[in-house]
């Protein structure tokens, strides 16, 4: 018997694959076949793989090598997300360039991926650094500003002074820089803006066609981010010795309610920090120097701390009018309306909103009831009979809800709207290792976009940790106008990388070949899109998985792709935990693949991972376990050794009625796990109960000696676990079978499953004492007299009378005896 060498058989047959280019896709304007796009999300060259890419990555793999035995012809590609903060970061601890940093890694986990036996079409893969893919995405960026689709304006960003950069909210941690611990500011900067606001009701129209084919998690997620609502907008005017003590600078605001119901019972408005109104006070000094010092440090508070601090309020001193009954309402500073929805100002019903009941409690504010409810010192935020509601009372909130939009409609002070939450797509970014902005800045033609694409990166650049590395470079923002040919200066900002990794999926589905010319082969992206599956983590759900959403839309109006959404079927793989906990560093309870692989080989790993959980759901790590998916294969492998080659046509010749039961029974087995393969594929995704079938299937097979039916059953279960365990299935299926393809399709044989026998379970007094194969046609005395006369059963029999015979017809027989 040959013992199982995984370092040579896998080595093997990596080399193989990589030799013939087993894995790439048929050229798309010749292929005759059906297609599939099968996707994983593409990694960030962080150094190495950690299991939560095996995991994905193995998930995918077996979708394409299905797909391709299915006949289908199947692109499988991957490549790199490789612009990030991490690349700058990395070169300032090692003092290496980012570019050289980013390209070592690619180069280091590519050959990780390959020793993992990844089906994967390699001559697509690219890195979105590439200077190539850069210049083609910042065509698509100047295409989108001369659409109106991105625009440039000043807005509130987190600014960290000590680093001299803009922070994402993610890098903001207790009010407090990620990387220096430095307080974080809140600055006032210009940016550029991708206006996703134009497309928010498209984006949430288009999940309706997204149904049952994502998860309805991700469906719930991107629904509630993009937020719409219902409501009624109005105006709310400053009295006459308010306009006075502003100057006269203001006359009203805007505010937005869901709850026109309520309109009655405003006690007081609350405006953002931020507001226009509270910046004129305070520059102004309109309020006293304590209320304005600590305005000003709420204004430097992040998203995050004004969403988990006590609510804070300062009276400015201000009334408005009520729109209907024109009563003064005081107009407050409140750290817990955001400056970012709805304008920073929101009408307050303490009565009927939990917020504003707490606020209006702490400063003893009016509480006006105006929903008929028996609560006492809390809000009722229900529906409810209007009271003190004047016309409306006695309404049901529903109805008043339209009655009180059309009373504004009517007499001209408000009108009804929809409002999103979702907010226009800041990808500015004061970094180096990023896809640069495509304009430059002209004292005389203003902001110009460039011509001579792509706007590259210098690699002269010292990156120390403190401002824009683009910025203090000496010459590299120097240029001429495109437009008057007048000195100007290039944009120094960079995009967020969220831009790069929202259309990669259609540069794959465009042929290399064309790759030089253009961004998105309209002919190929027809053919290939939408992806058939696509498999990623849940922490995706709304940013990255809606910015692509987006990017497809915008390039599908601009001509691009036909494909109005990007992925057809979404796959949200479940975290690789360890001891309870997610792998990391910090913990200590990280398993390094490349340890795994070297001791128990890829196709173990492989298996452990497809067999340990259902892949939507978390996966524990346990070294049984994996030691147990060592075992199977080598027992599998071992087996395979001890059949003898036969002519593979015999196979499909096999005479079912002249074989023993065994071998029916095992035939049966193997045919069932093959019928479960598409249906888990298909449907229930669930590969642990299909690798149990297959285990199943082994067992049955070890103990028959039928060289025919061993070979089927090698040739079947080598193609169903080819797709989980590729390296071991070629080897055995080459060796048997001179099969160096899985391209040839295998049918249910449904003859199998008709038979004319039955497994019947005997129990004497309740306990199971044999399992009887009889035939389905004998009569009952046929039965009683089969089971009494069979060897396990006759000893049980002996010297005792039996009372009573029960038969269950095809189940069971029960003997009670005494």
């Amino acid at each position: 018997m040959s013992s199982y060498n995984y370092k040579y058989i896998e080595k093997k047959w990596q080399n193989y694959w990589t030799k013939n280019n087993s894995f790439e896709p048929q050229d798309e304007t010749t292929s005759k076949k059906p297609k599939k796009y099968i996707l994983s999300m593409f990694p960030y060259p962080s150094g190495k793989i950690h299991m939560g890419h095996v995991r994905n990555y193995c998930i995918g793999d077996v979708y394409a090598r299905y797909y391709r035995k299915q006949g289908f012809n199947v692109l499988h590609p991957i490549g790199w997300d490789s612009f990030g903060m991490p690349a700058e970061n990395a070169a300032i601890k090692n003092k290496l360039h980012p570019k050289k940093w980013t390209y070592e890694n690619i180069s280091y986990m590519t050959q990780e991926l390959t020793g993992l036996g990844l089906s994967f079409a390699v001559s697509r893969q690219f890195a979105t650094s590439d200077e190539l893919y850069t210049k083609h995405e910042q065509q698509f960026i100047v295409k989108m500003y001369e659409k109106g689709l991105l625009y440039r304006k000043t807005t509130s960003v987190n600014w960290c002074d000590d680093c001299q950069t803009v922070l994402a909210n993610e890098q903001v941690e207790d009010g407090k820089c990620w990387r220096c611990d430095h307080e974080v500011l809140q600055r006032d900067m210009p940016g550029y803006y991708i206006a996703i606001t134009k497309y928010a009701k498209r984006l949430l129209d288009d999940l309706e066609v997204l149904k049952d084919k994502w998860p309805k998690q991700v469906l719930t997620m991107q629904k509630n981010w993009i937020g719409q609502s219902t409501g009624l907008q109005f105006d709310m005017w400053f009295c006459d010795k308010s306009k006075i003590k502003l100057d006269n600078k203001f006359d009203k605001f805007s505010v937005y309610t869901t709850r026109p119901d309520t309109i009655y019972g405003i006690s007081y408005c609350a405006l953002a920090c931020e507001h226009e109104v509270v910046r004129y006070l305070c520059e102004n000094k309109l309020l006293n120097n304590k209320t304005i010092n600590k305005i000003k440090q709420l204004q430097n508070q992040t998203q995050q701390q004004k969403d988990t601090d006590e609510k804070i309020g300062f009276d400015t001193g201000l009334f408005v009018l009520h729109p209907i009954t024109k009563k003064n309402i005081p107009v407050w500073i409140a750290n817990f309306v955001l400056v970012s929805y709805g304008g920073g100002a929101v009408m307050s019903v303490s009565a009927h909103d939990i917020r504003d009941h707490e606020f209006a409690t702490k400063y003893d504010l009016p509480i006006i009831k105006v929903i008929k409810n028996n609560k006492k010192n809390e809000a009722y935020v229900g529906d409810g009979k209007l009271i003190n509601s004047g016309i409306f009372n006695s309404l049901d909130s529903k109805e008043a809800r339209e009655k009180i939009v059309q009373y504004f409609e009517t007499h001209n002070i408000g009108a009804k709207k929809t409002n999103y939450k979702l907010r226009d797509w800041g990808i500015s970014r004061q970094r180096y290792w990023g896809a640069p902005l495509p304009f430059v800045h002209c004292g005389s033609c203003g902001l110009v976009a460039s011509k001579n694409l792509p706007v590259a990166l210098p690699d002269d650049v010292k990156i120390t940790g403190e401002g824009n590395p683009l910025e203090n470079h000496e010459t590299w923002s120097k240029t001429t106008c495109p437009k008057c040919g007048k000195k100007a200066k290039k944009e120094t900002d960079t995009m967020d990388t969220f831009v790069q990794s929202s259309w990669y999926f259609l540069r794959y589905a465009t042929n290399p070949n064309r790759w030089q010319n253009e961004a998105i082969s309209k002919q190929d992206s027809d053919y290939w899109m939408n992806v058939d599956q696509y498999i990623g983590g849940i922490e995706h759900a709304i940013l990255h998985l809606l910015y692509a959403r987006f990017f497809t839309k915008v390039l599908h109006d601009m001509g691009y792709t036909k494909a109005n959404e990007p992925f057809e079927n979404l796959l949200t793989q479940g975290m690789v935990l360890k001891d309870g906990f997610k792998m990391s560093k910090s913990k200590g309870n990280v398993v390094d693949p490349g340890y795994i692989i070297d001791k128990y080989g890829a196709d173990t790993a492989r298996l452990f991972m497809m067999f340990a959980a259902p892949p939507t759901k978390e996966l524990e790590w346990n070294d049984s376990a994996v030691e147990g998916s060592y075992k199977f294969i080598k027992r599998f492998y071992e087996l395979s050794c001890c059949v003898e080659k036969i002519d593979t046509q015999k196979i499909k010749n096999i005479n079912h009625d002249k074989l023993t039961q065994n071998e029916k029974q095992t035939r049966v087995k193997l045919y069932m796990a093959m019928k479960k393969q598409h249906e888990v594929i298909n449907k229930t995704q669930s590969f642990n109960t299909l690798i149990a079938s297959c285990m199943e299937a082994v067992n049955e097979l070890k103990n028959i000696k039928n060289n025919l039916v061993l070979n089927e059953g090698f040739y079947i279960l080598c193609d169903i676990l080819e797709p989980i365990v590729p390296h071991l299935c070629w080897d055995i299926s080459n060796r048997l079978f001179d099969r160096v393809n899985f391209q040839d399709k295998l049918a249910v044989n449904e003859k199998i499953f008709r038979t004319n026998t039955v497994s019947m379970a005997i129990t004497i007094n309740g306990k199971k004492r044999a399992v009887i194969d009889m035939s389905k046609s004998l009569s009952k005395e046929d039965i009683l007299k089969t089971v009494k006369q069979h060897e396990n059963i006759k000893k049980w029999l002996e010297n005792k009378i039996v009372l009573k015979e029960i038969i269950v017809p095809n189940k069971l027989v029960n003997l009670v005896i005494k």
